[in-house]
């Protein structure tokens, strides 16, 4: 840290810090100026000691009132009249003859100033306007070195060093105890804000948290990626609104939301925004493992969400709602743009694109307790979940009819309760409902079966 730096810091109090530094360092030259002065020999007058002792004693006011009215940059210029001191003691040791009480205070108080203003750098820096000073001296006035002193020669330069160390005394124990109040102070505003913070992130989403906490905005750029976008909601929640009380219909929002919101983080979603009743969630924007793991732990999600609705429909009967509530979901996946949208004074972080407006479409389209996604979904996971094929089904705003899927389970769930089948591969695909093959087609759905197991097993490897 430089010393102007190391000064301003402690200029940044105000006034009433200044107006105190200053006190402290005219005591040194006015010590300095007493020093010289009580070496005058008024029966043979040396007019040079004289001389010294006027110039202290000018450059003590002048430094002393330019510092407290005029200065604009107090630390700088506090710095440069401390190792002019430096320099002025130097030359007022030289004509005192280096006596040895001032001398060894004066450099002693040279020191611990330097010091605890401005580090070894600081020190290094008044030493040498000192040694400077003392060389001047020796120009002007070769010294006579006294080894021996009386006491009472140098009361003046003991009591305003005396006072000076006294003074700073104070000063650092006000100091000290001004900047622990301060750090009290910080400490509260600290924990203040970080309940601030706890609090704000509730209101964002964990993607655009983790950017602004880490200093990251720059990764909420806007972006195209493949990503996978996620919608549900309610069956008939608005009609309930109007029959339930607000506390009750709040209570059972805030459950159903609150529970909704741990599934998707537990599966790695980011829940881009809650509407109401509506659950919007996207994979693949931030926290992406590959596009199919991404379709797979969306896909996770929503189920687990089905089954935890059975618990909370058990939930909310217990406090009058008859009729069960069931949610249904849509999932597509392609390109969309993401990243913030807004303006200068509010942004939200989303995604935008034809394939939002497809999900939202397919959650739309789909029947309570139903989970509707895309083809380009359903490639991605069909060889872990179980898929009925739903055919084409018109969308609204799309042109051309759109192929759906509805989500029945993963395989590996199904156990001996598994009526479904199914298989694709190059040259071959099976598609096998159980539930929707009438009797009179089993013998020929057998039938073909058969034929088809005859002409692979006959066709030569």
């Amino acid at each position: 840290m430089s010393d102007a730096s190391s000064h301003s810091s402690f200029h940044t109090d105000g006034g009433d810090f200044s107006f105190r530094q200053h006190h402290i360092r005219a005591l040194v030259c006015f010590a300095a100026a007493g020093t010289s002065f009580s070496h005058i020999n008024w029966q043979d007058i040396n007019w040079s000691l004289v001389g010294i002792t006027i110039f202290v004693v000018l450059y003590s006011l002048v430094s002393y009132l330019y510092l407290k009215r005029y200065s604009s940059n107090q630390g700088r210029s506090f710095d440069r009249f401390m190792t002019a001191d430096a320099a002025m003691i130097g030359l007022v040791l030289n004509f005192t003859e280096f006596r040895l009480l001032p001398t060894i205070l004066f450099v002693t108080m040279v020191q611990f100033n330097s010091l605890i203003n401005g580090g070894l750098r600081k020190w290094a820096i008044d030493d040498a306007a000192m040694i400077g000073g003392m060389v001047v001296g020796f120009f002007l006035k070769a010294p006579q070195w006294v080894y021996s002193d009386r006491l009472e020669i140098n009361s003046l330069s003991l009591i305003g060093i005396f006072t000076y160390f006294c003074a700073y005394g104070l000063y650092a124990h006000k100091r000290m105890k001004k900047l622990d109040n301060h750090i009290k102070k910080l400490t509260s505003e600290h924990t203040l804000y970080k309940l601030r913070s706890y609090k704000l992130a509730r209101y964002l989403t964990p993607t655009v948290w983790k950017a602004i906490n880490e200093g990251k905005e720059h990764t909420l750029t806007t972006d195209r990626k493949r990503v996978t976008v996620f919608f549900s909601d309610i069956m008939g929640f608005s009609a309930l609104s109007e029959e339930l009380e607000p506390e009750t219909l709040t209570e059972l929002l805030n459950s159903y939301l609150t529970e909704m919101a741990r599934i998707a983080t537990k599966h790695k979603g980011t829940i881009d925004k809650f509407m109401g009743d509506a659950v919007m969630v996207i994979f693949g924007d931030a926290q992406s493992e590959g596009l199919k793991m991404d379709c797979l732990r969306c896909v996770s999600m929503a189920i687990e969400m089905r089954k935890k609705m059975l618990e909370l429909q058990v939930r909310w009967s217990a406090i009058g709602i008859k009729n069960p509530l069931k949610i249904r979901m849509g999932i597509n996946t392609g390109y969309c743009t993401v990243g913030s949208f807004g303006t200068s004074h509010y942004m939200d972080y989303t995604v935008l694109g034809t394939h939002v407006n497809l999900a939202s479409r397919l959650e739309s389209a789909a029947e309570p307790g139903q989970i509707l996604i895309s083809h380009d979904t359903w490639s991605l996971v069909k060889d872990m979940v179980m898929c009925q094929d739903k055919g084409e089904i018109p969308i609204r705003g799309f042109n051309q009819p759109v192929k759906v899927y509805q989500v029945d389970d993963f395989r590996k769930d199904l156990g001996k309760q598994d009526s479904w089948m199914e298989y694709t591969s190059e040259g071959f695909s099976l598609h096998l409902d159980m539930d929707k093959l009438q009797n009179y087609q089993k013998d020929k759905v057998i039938e073909i079966l058969r034929k088809a197991s005859e002409q692979i097993t006959d066709r030569p490897a």
